[in-house]
């Protein structure tokens, strides 16, 4: 049970975390966040922090777009959340969400000349999408924002209402998850995640002009394969109809970790389950993010350790 967070430039009891009806964030979606995971190895008793640093500059970037102003670095938040999740003592995997917002209580649309605030906290957390082995995906009848509408590259908090619809037409129409179309009718992402698939033994993903987020879990996921597996990763523009003539394909992300796509709009891919490529790519993301490959140690950040020492991801 999460019992703090850090709110207005102290760690306090999560009773004492709130926000009043009137703020601006609240009214009109002016925020920004971030999602960050911690894996539990029971082996060494120590949990894990995946890419803090990187998460927080991806943060502070987001922030840049709606013009906040922070007094923090990434460093800075990253002692923040370590500090945090000892006082939690979380001894399984977890979840840290980090928060940016308007914090003024007023009527007005802007986002110039406003008071900015952060809150972090934290939560135990396990899958995301629970058919992580073999999700049943179909394309949305909604458009993924585009650049020039609200920046699809940051974590806006506003433009995930555009994630909601597309994720509930997705499960209310009998699928687990959903691919989302650029305006201009290329594949962007699923409604929280980003995509890959295999064609011809070559991982294929959208390029991040494609208005999709640049995820921290991508970037990983292509150099696990080049470096790894000795893949070669293309980012290019993917049409809807090569979707379906994909050998496998998988989604990546913080939350959803990466899961298999079993079948898109009732097509079967492969062999309707978890191909090998996305085997092996998932094996070794795990071992990864739980400290037992050591040559990407400089990924993790420890948080029961005397002096945490913050390391940044390549």
């Amino acid at each position: 049970m999460t019992r703090y967070a850090f709110f207005e430039g102290a760690i306090r009891p999560i009773e004492e975390a709130r926000i009043s009806v009137m703020t601006h964030a609240f009214n009109y979606g002016t925020g920004w966040f971030g999602g960050i995971r911690g894996y539990w190895n029971d082996a060494q008793q120590q949990l894990f922090v995946f890419r803090p640093l990187d998460h927080y500059r991806r943060f502070l970037n987001s922030a840049r777009l709606l013009m906040a102003e922070l007094p923090y670095s990434a460093e800075e938040l990253t002692t923040i959340t370590l500090e945090l999740l000892r006082l939690e003592n979380w001894r399984g995997d977890c979840y840290v969400r980090p928060v940016g917002y308007k914090a003024d209580e007023l009527i007005g649309v802007r986002v110039h000349g406003l008071r900015d605030e952060v809150t972090i906290f934290s939560v135990p957390f396990g899958r995301y999408l629970q058919a992580e082995e073999g999700a049943r995906v179909g394309f949305s009848s909604w458009r993924r924002v585009d650049d020039n509408m609200i920046p699809a590259r940051g974590k806006i908090s506003g433009s995930y209402a555009n994630s909601a619809l597309i994720k509930s037409e997705a499960v209310l129409n009998g699928f687990d998850e959903a691919l989302v179309l650029t305006h201009d009718g290329h594949v962007a992402e699923g409604s929280a995640e980003n995509f890959f698939m295999v064609r011809h033994g070559a991982l294929i993903t959208p390029p991040v002009h494609s208005n999709v987020l640049e995820g921290i879990t991508r970037r990983t996921v292509i150099q696990l394969a080049e470096e790894q597996l000795g893949l070669r990763v293309v980012e290019r523009d993917i049409d809807r109809s090569e979707v379906y003539l994909a050998e496998e394909a998988f989604f990546c992300g913080t939350g959803v970790q990466i899961a298999a796509i079993a079948s898109v709009d009732h097509r079967t891919l492969g062999n309707g389950g978890m191909g090998p490529i996305t085997t092996a790519l998932r094996d070794l993301y795990f071992r990864v993010v739980r400290g037992e490959e050591p040559k990407y140690s400089h990924w993790l950040t420890p948080v029961y350790a005397s002096e945490p020492v913050l390391t940044a991801g390549r």
